[in-house]
């Protein structure tokens, strides 16, 4: 099976996307991109200005340079709307695939969790994927070269979140909690069973927990992977992959010819059936999202579904499998391996067709000698996959137990 089970494994994006087609949306394309917001004073400003400043909120603007050189943009919510400072520690929030920070801060303040945390004293951080608006930056490299989209979530994992981790850390002095959802859970679980990120993080919450892909229930998705090899791609030297309109509407015209594909509920067909999440904010997200990836990344995705396993990005031979790992076959992230002092709180629903409860079961298994005093379980029966951002009560369902669980850490 080849690759866009791995471009739904994360939100709305491709429903989202054709229905935005429907009603004549606007997408960036790369052009647009690099012509207008990486232009000065920065990308972060679409984040800051646009949808965190005229809400009465401070944002302050930062970038951090990993290991092998991306220049990642990073907003901060400093107070609350009351301007008090915070007091209480650091918190982290990062993104899934096809999104970046916005999708903390596009509901109103009583429901978005960046906001919420703010309003509550903690010193909020917003983290942007490398390839993202606010994240296209390298030391030497152009977002027009190849060579800057040779990665996949492996790189995340290894150079990003902890130089994040990092970077947070010395600006405040303190330890700090951490929020991912999505592959933002798929790039915590990965750092944190090579024993990185554990000296600066106090805990950290997993929503929609991406750890094992191969059973995607969705029909649609399976029949899109079928359809599109991002391999083949790749190795044709398209290394970025912008969800781009007539991509997706060609694919999904074919996809939805097929027999038993319902594309009438786009977002039921990919995500699961997602119980509360409001229509009326379905323009915003589309105002802001779908971002950039690397075809890389799909494919590791991709491989993940097709081999049932959670390993490095393998490279189809022995010869370039040896030259990375010094073993014919990637090795495998060992999540048993992670310290089972290291506080857990895991959110999933019963709904959600990519964090699918029988995979999660695998996550949960491998986890099943963490101490049971670190490792906190939510199920939400009601709740698929983007419900635990965009729906409007998961400040109740998911929020409110998440800042008490901070607290205990």
């Amino acid at each position: 099976m080849a690759n866009t089970s791995t471009f739904v494994p994360f939100l709305l994006a491709l429903s989202c996307i054709l229905s935005a087609l429907a009603r004549g949306a606007r997408f960036y394309s790369l052009n647009e991109v690099q012509n207008s917001t990486l232009s000065a004073p920065g990308s972060g400003d679409i984040i800051c200005r646009s949808l965190i400043e005229r809400l009465g909120y401070p944002c302050e603007k930062h970038t951090v340079t990993s290991e092998d050189g991306y220049i990642l943009g990073l907003q901060r919510i400093p107070t609350g709307r009351s301007g008090e400072k915070a007091d209480k520690p650091p918190v982290l929030l990062q993104h899934g695939l096809f999104v970046d920070a916005a999708t903390w801060v596009l509901l109103s303040p009583e429901e978005s969790l960046a906001f919420i945390l703010a309003d509550n004293g903690y010193d909020v951080w917003l983290s942007n994927t490398r390839g993202t608006i606010s994240s296209r930056g390298h030391k030497s490299l152009s977002p027009n070269d190849p060579d800057y989209w040779n990665w996949s979530w492996d790189e995340i994992a290894a150079h990003d979140l902890p130089a994040l981790f990092q970077y947070v850390n010395n600006q405040t002095g303190q330890k700090l909690h951490y929020v991912g959802h999505s592959l933002g859970t798929l790039t915590a679980f990965s750092a944190l069973s090579q024993g990185k990120l554990l000296d600066p993080l106090r805990s950290a919450a997993l929503l929609s927990p991406v750890a094992f892909l191969s059973r995607i229930p969705s029909l649609l998705t399976r029949a899109i992977a079928d359809l599109f090899s991002a391999e083949e791609i790749y190795w044709l030297g398209v290394r970025e992959f912008i969800p781009k309109g007539q991509q997706l509407a060609k694919l999904l015209e074919n996809v939805c010819n097929k027999p038993g594909i319902d594309c009438l509920n786009l977002v039921a067909s990919l995500t699961g059936p997602n119980c509360c999440i409001d229509k009326s904010e379905v323009g915003p997200f589309l105002d802001h999202e779908p971002q950039s990836t690397a075809t890389k990344n799909l494919i590791h995705l991709a491989q993940m579904i097709r081999e049932g396993t959670m390993a490095k990005f393998n490279y189809g031979n022995v010869i370039d499998n040896m030259k990375h790992y010094g073993t014919p076959t990637p090795p495998s992230y060992d999540l048993s391996s992670i310290p089972t002092e290291v506080p857990l709180f895991i959110s999933y629903g019963a709904k959600d067709f990519l964090a699918d409860v029988a995979d999660v079961q695998i996550l949960l298994d491998k986890l099943k000698n963490h101490a049971g005093d670190k490792l906190v379980v939510q199920f939400v029966k009601e709740y698929a996959h983007g419900d635990f951002i965009l729906g409007v009560d998961a400040n109740k369902v998911v929020y409110s137990p998440i800042m008490d669980f901070f607290k205990l850490h």
